[in-house]
C-alpha cells in the first residue's frame, strides 16, 4: 500500500533565522524529527521549489513544500476483526484485547491478528511499526492495550514506557496463597534449556513484579500484579518462581496445577480453563498531546469470572 504526502508551510517573517529542520518539526508535529530529515534528504521536502539542507537558515517567505510517496512498513492484510474499543481519539486507541487474539502476525499466525484488524480499522495504521502497538499481550491473556495513532504519539508512548510511567495492572487467579504481597526482583532471560520459555536467570534483564493477594480461597488466590519492567512473559514466570504459577499456564505452570484438598469437580473446571487465568485489568499513562493522566479499567472477563466462582466453591 502506498499513500500521498502533500503538505506545504509559508515561512512568516518571525521565522527568520531559524533553522529548516526546526520549523518543519513545529509545523507538521505528526512527524518525528528523524522522519522530517528523511524527507530533506530525499529531496521530497523543498524550499522555494528547491531541495534543501536540514541546517539551511530561513530569511522569511519562503515556500516549504513535502510531496512524497511512501509505502506501508509491513504488507499486512486488512482484516475484520472484531475490536472492543473503550476509548479514542486521532491520537491513541485503548482496546480490551480478548483471550486467543494474537497481537502480531508471526509464523503460524500470519493472519486473524490484532495488527490486521487495526490496519483494517484505520489504514493509516499501517505505516506505523506494529500497526501503532507499543506493547503487548500473550495470545491468551486478555485485558487493556493502547495503540498510537501517528507518530509523534507514538513516540511518545515509547518514551513513556522507557521512563516507567505507564502503570500496568494485572489480575491473576493462581494456585497457593501467598502472603499480603511482596515484590519479586529477579532477572529474566532466555531459558538455557527450552528456548521458547524465559526463566530466573542470574544474567538475565532486570525485571521487576508488584503483587498483592486480593482473595484467598482454600488454597487458591486472585493477586492483583503490577510491571515496573515489560519482560517477556514477566508475570507468568516470576509467579511460577515464587512457587505460585497461574491456573492454566501450560507454559509455566509445572506440576503444580492443584491445590491440596482440590474437589475432583474443581479439577475438572481448571483443566477445561485452556489458557493462563490473567487479565490485564488497568491501565494508567499521559495523554500524549495534552500530558492528561488517563485512566482504565476492565473487568475480569466471563471465563475468569466463572472461574474464580468455581474455585470459591471449594472453600
Amino acid at each position: 500500500m502506498n499513500r500521498k504526502i502533500s503538505l506545504s508551510l509559508k515561512v512568516d517573517a518571525d521565522q527568520k533565522g531559524q533553522r529548516i529542520d526546526v520549523v518543519v518539526a513545529k509545523a507538521f508535529p505528526e512527524f518525528s524529527r528523524s522522519h522530517l530529515q528523511k524527507f530533506i534528504k530525499e529531496g521530497t521536502l523543498k524550499v522555494n521549489g528547491k531541495q534543501t539542507k536540514a541546517k539551511k537558515i530561513l530569511e522569511g517567505n519562503e515556500l516549504i513544500e513535502i510531496k512524497a510517496t511512501e509505502t506501508s512498513q509491513k504488507d499486512h492484510k486488512p482484516e475484520n476483526i472484531s475490536l472492543d474499543i473503550l476509548f479514542q481519539d486521532e491520537h491513541i486507541i485503548v482496546i480490551n484485547k480478548e483471550p486467543g487474539l494474537v497481537v502480531h502476525p508471526g509464523a503460524g499466525n500470519r493472519s486473524g491478528t490484532l495488527v490486521n484488524g487495526l490496519i483494517n480499522y484505520d489504514s493509516k495504521l499501517a505505516y506505523l511499526p506494529r500497526a501503532g502497538i507499543v506493547h503487548r499481550l500473550d495470545k491468551n491473556t486478555s485485558g487493556l492495550m493502547v495503540v498510537s495513532r501517528n507518530e509523534r504519539s507514538y513516540l511518545h508512548l515509547i518514551e513513556q514506557l522507557k521512563r516507567r510511567t505507564v502503570v500496568r495492572e494485572y489480575s491473576a487467579l493462581v494456585v497457593g496463597e501467598p502472603t499480603t504481597g511482596g515484590i519479586i526482583n529477579k532477572p529474566i532471560g532466555r531459558h538455557p534449556k527450552f528456548r521458547t520459555k524465559q526463566a530466573v536467570i542470574k544474567k538475565g534483564r532486570e525485571a521487576i513484579t508488584k503483587y498483592k493477594t486480593i482473595e484467598k480461597m482454600k488454597g487458591y488466590s486472585l493477586l492483583e500484579v503490577s510491571l515496573k519492567t515489560g519482560r517477556t512473559h514477566q508475570i507468568r514466570v516470576h509467579l511460577s518462581y515464587l512457587g505460585f504459577p497461574i491456573i492454566g499456564d501450560s507454559v509455566y505452570g509445572g506440576r503444580k496445577k492443584y491445590a491440596k484438598g482440590t474437589s475432583d469437580e474443581l479439577r475438572s473446571v481448571i483443566d477445561n480453563f485452556k489458557r493462563q487465568a490473567l487479565h490485564a485489568s488497568s491501565l494508567a499513562l499521559k495523554h500524549p498531546l495534552t500530558n492528561e493522566i488517563m485512566n482504565f479499567n476492565s473487568d475480569l472477563p466471563e471465563d475468569m469470572t466463572s472461574l474464580r466462582k468455581a474455585l470459591k466453591t471449594n472453600e
